[in-house]
């Protein structure tokens, strides 16, 4: 076998062909190196590709690395991947999924009494697609499953972990606002009550 090809090339043409995330043990092993080479080796690519404003990145994500469309083409990409929107979720599971993510460890009850409806299916379908597992059984009566996202999750999303979820405080509004539609809503109760 030929081995004329630089560290670089090699990983480049492994991460090109990698159906999901490959962790940089695994590269070392296949590559006979450490571990800290091909880190250093892919962080190094990573910064070559952003400053040469590259159409894919090297991404360091939860269970590995990979290679991704750069952000800076997402609107290209988007294009072209909704030609086949099939895999897509609706907005039911993109809220149930959004809840999860936010508050894990939690039960179906809990996420139905945020929503506000029944949501047994649309989990049962985010388990199917690996987006959410089982974390263990909640204390008390019935001991309800728990539910929490997975390293797929994180990968789909570009993060490495669940830390780099934007605040829940940047999706409310500013106090102010909360304030003003509290005391709106709470006028309206009370003149509905007085007529």
């Amino acid at each position: 076998m030929r081995d004329d090809f630089s560290l670089e090339q090699k990983l480049e043409a492994m991460l090109s062909i990698a159906l999901e995330p490959i962790s940089a043990a695994e590269l070392a092993d296949v590559l006979e190196t450490d571990e800290t080479t091909v880190t250093t080796t892919l962080r190094a690519l990573r910064d070559e590709y952003v400053a040469e404003r590259r159409g894919f990145v090297f991404s360091e994500l939860a269970s590995g690395w990979c290679m991704q469309s750069a952000p800076d083409v997402a609107e290209w990409v988007t294009k072209f991947a909704n030609r086949d929107v099939s895999h897509r979720l609706s907005a039911a599971a993109l809220e149930t999924l959004a809840i999860i993510a936010y508050r894990q460890p939690v039960s179906r009850a809990q996420i139905s009494a945020l929503r506000g409806v029944n949501v047994d299916g649309v989990v049962r379908l985010l388990e199917q697609r690996g987006y959410i597992e089982e974390q263990g059984r909640a204390d008390g009566p019935g001991q309800a499953i728990l539910y929490g996202t997975t390293e797929l999750f994180l990968d789909r999303l570009g993060l490495a972990a669940l830390s780099d979820l934007p605040p829940i405080e940047s999706f409310l509004p500013p106090v102010d606002v909360a304030n003003a539609l509290a005391d709106e809503m709470l006028a309206s109760v009370t003149s509905d009550g007085e007529s």
